[in-house]
């Protein structure tokens, strides 16, 4: 069973945080709202914030920059995770990653199903990896958010949580670009 050594010194993650979105604005996204929240809650930094809209171009683009940045370890999205014409935020996550993180996407499901029973097979939630830093794509809802959060990122990106974390491993996510 997992648990939190309080034994180990807690090591904020920097976060940022990109929402998707054809009608929010930075004054009513609520989902990026909670995320920020949720994020400085838990003691990490919130980095930065955008606002995008639903374009595999512009969000694939974005993401690029953010993880090409050092001061950026997590990148989390909120929306177009859905399965209409607009949501194409896990086809950028896709095209950004170098390794995909198949089992986030497994137990975001099962999160879900708790709470929402079967729509969750909606949800196209999913992770990754990109240049030493970790990706994810949550849907839009507030709801979906606080669930990704509360029962899987929070436990994840704490350093003291165990059996094992995401944080102990980030120093080593782009261990293959520095071998001679």
């Amino acid at each position: 069973m997992s648990t939190i050594d309080d034994t180990k010194e807690f090591i904020p993650v920097r976060i940022a945080v990109l929402t998707v979105s054809d009608t929010r604005s930075l004054e009513d996204d609520k989902s990026g709202d909670t995320l920020v929240r949720l994020i400085q809650d838990a003691d990490h930094l919130v980095v930065e914030r955008a606002i995008v809209t639903d374009d595999r171009a512009l969000i694939r683009d974005h993401l690029k920059t953010w993880v090409a940045r050092a001061d950026i370890d997590v990148v989390i999205s909120t929306g177009g995770t859905g399965l209409t014409g607009r949501d194409v935020t896990v086809e950028a996550h896709r095209d950004v990653y170098e390794k995909e993180i198949d089992a986030f996407s497994t137990v975001f499901t099962i999160v879900s199903m708790q709470k929402i029973g079967t729509s969750a097979v909606q949800s196209r939630a999913t992770g990754g990896v990109a240049n030493g830093t970790y990706l994810f794509a949550l849907p839009g809802s507030t709801g979906a958010c606080k669930d990704a959060w509360n029962e899987i990122l929070k436990y994840q990106l704490d350093y003291r949580h165990m059996p094992c974390n995401f944080v102990q491993i980030l120093p080593r996510l782009d261990e293959h670009k520095r071998r001679k």
